[in-house]
């Protein structure tokens, strides 16, 4: 009995540590400015999708932890215009909020409009048509209080207040100015919250690198003035207890309560891999907040953010992930995207097989044919078949991160080839070296690995086994080589050689998968 006694307070510790195990991110890869409501038991969240289509993807939880994404906010052209758009332009970190029956979603799309908002009565879609806004400045938010709405967001490197119609969208009263933070460059990312009788202002400053970080201020008063926070900021790994921490970047957050009064908030961070290099993109992840009466707010009892902390979590409810095969028989998944605006011609599914038609070069950025999902882990493996394209043409897998950063892995009628584009101070490089000059059978299986620091990229021909083609440094595509604001996506491509040729690929299936 006392070994059976023992064996049971192990197993009871063992599942008390393991509720207590927080692994950053709650949602990995490029999943950068994360914005979330609670509505009764259920969370739903929404980030920034930059030159991607469709736009600002919407994710589901019940515990801040396990996340589900339900759809997508913009998924029509009408709403979601991204001509010429890249990772530097686009949509820029929306803001989720519900009162009454409604979800607002609030956004900036960059270089194609400005500031806008759309509404739904299911945060899974459909949302409306775009009702577009009068003050300016990236990072819009919404606060809602007493039948007013108020919206927030930067012009002038200033937050600024006004109160707009919610239905039309039109400005009620004149812009005033709330705070310009604590002295940091690019004060951005507003969030308005009311509690104990205080309005909390929550911005980030520094930019969105090394030196992110989230401050705070308050007043009695929804137009102030401000106080700032003695001890801000309240959150960056900008520090010197966070400088070693693979999480880096840590800034642009928003809180939340639990229905158990609990505070959370999710924020945005990267994560280096092969030294000050991060590729993936920057990721959602999440802090517990101890916010008692009438005090600041204290993000992770001031520590630095890790990939693995010690947190008492909400009770776990898992929620379905992707699968790992993608077979083309019907519509393709929320997670999967286009760069800018589809070319819905270009993109054909038939007896299982998609069809793409290409469309120029990708580097040219003008709708290319592209895609793709987004990579979520550093070791992973993605493959595919493809039909070897006839003509004056090339297809197969692509590594992107930016119309300035890509590699492609594909075939043509000449061969089996690694090539790209990267650019940098340090680089300017058009295309590698081909190395196949055999002609290829009718069908070639195209397999790309990562360990985190090297992609691989390997081939198969019909009846044989896969044969290692060539290995590329992963810092090669990372933010800080080719740029961008965005992550690695990975997906299939076909590209013409010539402007008129008319060229296809065939895929017969698409396996993402993490280890």
């Amino acid at each position: 009995m006392k070994r059976l006694l023992t064996f049971l307070s192990l197993v009871v510790c063992v599942l008390v540590l393991h509720a207590q195990q927080l692994r950053n991110p709650v949602i990995p890869g490029y999943h950068p400015d994360p914005s979330v409501c609670r509505v009764g038991s259920d969370f739903y969240l929404v980030n920034s999708s930059f030159q991607y289509f469709p736009g600002v993807p919407v994710f589901h939880s019940k515990d801040l932890v396990n996340w589900e994404q339900i759809g997508n906010v913009l998924d029509r052209e009408s709403q979601l215009p991204l001509n010429g758009a890249t990772s530097w332009l686009g949509i820029y970190a929306p803001t989720i909020r519900y009162n009454e029956g409604t979800y607002y979603m609030i956004t900036t799309n960059v270089g194609n409009g400005g500031n806008f908002m759309v509404t739904a009565t299911n945060p899974a879609g459909p949302w409306s048509e775009p009702v577009w806004l009068e003050q300016q400045g990236i990072d819009p938010s919404l606060y809602f209080e007493d039948g007013k709405t108020y919206m927030v967001s930067n012009p002038d490197n200033t937050i600024m207040l006004c109160e707009i119609d919610p239905v039309t969208g039109r400005q009620l009263t004149e812009s005033r100015a709330l705070w310009r933070g604590t002295g940091g460059r690019y004060p951005e990312g507003p969030h308005l919250y009311k509690k104990d009788g205080y309005y909390y202002l929550l911005i980030s400053e520094g930019g969105t690198e090394l030196a992110h970080k989230l401050t705070i201020a308050r007043s009695r008063d929804i137009y102030g003035p401000y106080e700032a926070n003695p001890a801000n900021p309240i959150l960056t790994n900008c520090s010197m207890a966070g400088q070693g921490m693979q999480i880096q970047g840590t800034g642009h957050g928003d809180l939340v309560q639990a229905a158990d009064g609990s505070w959370w908030m999710v924020f945005l961070a990267y994560r280096n891999f092969g030294g000050s290099y991060h590729h993936i993109g920057r990721e959602t992840c999440l802090a517990p907040v101890e916010w008692q009466q009438d005090q600041w707010p204290v993000v992770n009892g001031g520590n630095p953010i890790d990939t693995l902390m010690s947190v008492m979590t909400l009770p776990a409810v898992p929620m379905r992930k992707p699968a790992s095969r993608t077979l083309f028989n019907n519509k393709l998944g929320p997670e999967w995207v286009y760069i800018q605006n589809p070319i819905a011609e270009n993109y054909q599914m038939k007896e299982g097989r998609l069809r793409l038609r290409a469309n120029g070069w990708l580097a040219d950025n003008k709708r290319p044919t592209f895609v793709g999902r987004r990579q979520e882990s550093a070791v992973f493996t993605a493959e595919t078949e493809v039909e070897v394209p006839q003509g004056n043409g090339i297809c197969g897998l692509t590594v992107y991160q930016i119309n300035d950063g890509f590699i492609h892995f594909y075939v043509s009628e000449g061969g089996i080839a690694v090539g790209g584009k990267l650019k940098s101070v340090e680089l300017d490089m058009e295309k590698f070296q081909w190395y196949l000059d055999d002609p290829v059978p009718q069908t070639v299986r195209l397999r790309i690995t990562s360990d985190g620091r090297q992609y691989q990229f390997l081939y198969a021909l019909p009846g044989q086994e896969f044969e290692l083609l060539d290995t590329i440094d992963c810092a090669l595509l990372s933010t800080e080589v080719v740029g961008g604001f965005t992550g690695v996506t990975i997906g299939m491509t076909a590209e013409a050689m010539d402007s008129d040729a008319d060229c296809y690929g065939v895929f017969s299936y698409f396996d993402y998968q993490e280890h």
